[in-house]
């Protein structure tokens, strides 16, 4: 064969293997497919995954992929009596009578598989190594924490005050899904987590909310989500009313028509109305 042939021939199959090798946003998108068709444990989805990583052992959305996976296969749901009208912030979905007719509250519960929530949780805390300022990664895992903690997430209350004081001491150039954070995206995202601790219900849950509610407000005192926040927790934990409508005094100044300042105080009254009337 020529040697110029051969040399042109060889270049082009070489050229062929290189463009038919999966790309990793080609790995994201057959994984993103599988998973919507089959769910996020289904069929098919760990093999695009273990394929992912061995193509690109590094990729941090490999590690998120695997997370999601184990996170969704470590879970199941069981409906399971309690002693209590509320749990989580949730309604019973069933109630049934016991012999004696009394109401029995079945709450649907997730059970988790701690080997398979381990391997999720390794999955994150390697995204997190690869790509640190990539917040969405550091939300996954605070999220997983508090579904796996229920009515006392500990840990997801730690790494959430963590989270808070790196961005205090540190400012780092926090992303989310790899665009830059726009000014108040940290501060909302914070906000909701305030909110969950608050839809728990629990005690520890009511805790954790005050305490970063506190924290945040120290931080960005012109922000009235998290004055709102404490004014709710004397409010509605501690029945505190005179201290409640303080905080939310301090609201109405800063934005004289908010919404749930307002709301809460119209409710502040009304109760203490209530309390003031004589009793037939």
């Amino acid at each position: 064969m020529n040697k110029k042939l051969f040399i042109a021939i060889l270049f082009a199959v070489l050229g062929a293997t290189v463009s038919a090798q999966t790309t990793q946003e080609q790995f994201k998108s057959r994984y993103e497919r599988q998973s919507k068709a089959v769910g996020a444990d289904g069929v098919g989805v760990e093999t695009i995954i273990d394929k992912w990583e061995e193509a690109f052992p590094d990729d941090p959305e490999m590690f998120a992929a695997r997370f999601y996976y184990n996170f969704s296969k470590s879970q199941r749901t069981e409906l399971v009596p309690m002693a209590c009208q509320k749990y989580l912030g949730q309604a019973p979905s069933v109630t049934l009578k016991d012999a004696d007719g009394n109401d029995v509250n079945y709450f649907e519960d997730i059970i988790f598989d701690d080997d398979l929530f381990a391997a999720a949780m390794t999955a994150i805390d390697n995204a997190v190594k690869i790509s640190p300022n990539e917040l969405r990664y550091r939300y996954m895992r605070i999220t997983a924490l508090s579904a796996y903690e229920k009515a006392s997430p500990d840990m997801a209350y730690r790494q959430l005050v963590e989270l808070i004081d790196l961005e205090t001491s540190a400012h780092p150039a926090w992303t989310l899904d790899g665009k830059p954070l726009e000014e108040t995206t940290f501060q909302d995202g914070i906000a909701e987590y305030c909110y969950h601790f608050f839809k728990i219900g629990s005690d520890n849950g009511y805790e954790y909310f005050f305490q970063i509610a506190k924290k945040m407000n120290k931080l960005y005192p012109k922000n009235t989500v998290f004055i709102n926040d404490i004014g709710s927790y004397y409010q509605v934990v501690k029945k505190n009313y005179k201290q409640a409508e303080k905080y939310y005094a301090k609201t109405l100044k800063i934005s004289p028509d908010d919404y749930a300042a307002r709301t809460n105080m119209r409710i502040i009254e009304s109760l203490k109305s209530r309390s003031a009337r004589p009793s037939k």
